[in-house]
């Protein structure tokens, strides 16, 4: 988490109510579902299309969501036709529902080619995205996997927030723009979160729908998994930043989770400044050879439950392969177990 100087609330008193919605600009409304997780919730988008609607991002595949979806479709959605289903990344929180609403709605549901696959890779623990590699992979990295937990090694928690998927799908591209409401969404695809993540601005409302990207007080979790053992998220995900930097400076900023927010600018060189800490802290803490689950303390003065050891493992990965690709810390391998120190 970073200092927020600069980021104003302009809803700082409102919230969406359950199954109902906060138009947070002309036409576009805010949706707020709950996840069953420490982060509670997610934010969705609803936004006025002609004579329908086009909704951004749909929440976790359960039934507690599927039942505010058919409050708000019935209710302040008035039973105007859904045109489109935008997804911006393939996280459970965010397509969870997407195949139930095509179904429900019919309509067309539109993602980046590297997000549709994904979560089907992710769905059918295929292409490297199965518990076992994901496993062995954290074991190379220095935890004890004998610790986790059987439901854990044969369990597939994807699975349980995206009960199925949509079969087709319609492609979106960076620098594609979406006419949505007789407003031109341009998007904008990002990097190190997800592989493909798409982020929607429109400049003739003042709006960026940043999805997970850009949130405003925590930080978006960047991380190396098992199916990319070798990869640098982080420089992906810094380096994307600056297509961000066009933006005006007093653009509303429709993040995922937390609240919306302005100050986009300020937020950016945060993130930048937060992940450069971190940066300075584990290169410190190099100076005999480390595993990635030993320096975890370094980054991550909590306790861990299994839900987030994962995404932990994987960020402190993250942030070595980082320095390990700019030449400051060098990687070694003995016991089946790598470990980082300082060059």
């Amino acid at each position: 988490m970073t200092a927020t100087t600069g980021v104003r609330y302009p809803f700082a008193s409102s919230l969406p109510a359950p199954g109902g919605m906060l138009e947070v600009a002309p036409g576009v409304h805010w949706v707020r579902m709950p996840l069953p997780f420490a982060l509670d919730h997610i934010n969705l988008w609803v936004i006025e299309d002609g004579d329908g609607w086009t909704i951004v991002d749909t929440g976790y595949g359960v039934e507690a969501t599927q039942e505010l979806w058919t409050r708000l479709l019935a209710g302040p959605m008035g039973d105007r036709p859904v045109k489109r289903i935008v997804v911006t990344h393939y996280h459970p929180d965010h397509v969870g529902c997407a195949a139930w609403l095509a179904g429900r709605t019919g309509a067309p549901v539109w993602m980046t080619t590297s997000e549709f696959l994904s979560a089907h890779a992710a769905r059918d623990d295929a292409a490297g995205f199965d518990r076992a590699t994901g496993i062995d992979f954290f074991g190379r990295n220095g935890l004890d996997t004998s610790t986790i937990p059987e439901k854990v090694r044969l369990g597939n928690a994807y699975r349980r927030g995206v009960p199925e998927l949509p079969r087709t799908y319609r492609r979106m591209m960076h620098g594609d723009e979406l006419v949505i409401g007789g407003h031109a969404w341009e998007v904008i695809t990002v990097f190190g979160h997800a592989p493909e993540h798409a982020a929607l601005h429109c400049q003739s409302l003042g709006l960026l729908i940043s999805g997970d990207q850009v949130l405003p007080r925590i930080t978006s979790n960047v991380g190396v998994w098992g199916n990319q053992p070798d990869a640098n998220p982080l420089a992906l995900f810094l380096d994307s930043l600056a297509r961000f930097e066009p933006c005006d400076e007093g653009i509303r900023v429709l993040p995922s989770h937390d609240r919306v927010f302005e100050g986009l600018h300020p937020r950016l060189a945060q993130l930048r400044a937060h992940h450069a800490e971190r940066l300075i802290a584990l290169l410190a803490a190099c100076d005999r050879p480390v595993s990635a689950f030993e320096i975890l303390p370094v980054l991550f003065k909590r306790a861990l439950d299994e839900h987030q050891m994962g995404f932990a493992m994987g960020e402190a990965i993250a942030h070595l392969h980082y320095l390990l690709a700019e030449g400051r810390v060098t990687r070694e391998e003995s016991g089946g177990v790598r470990r980082f120190v300082r060059a």
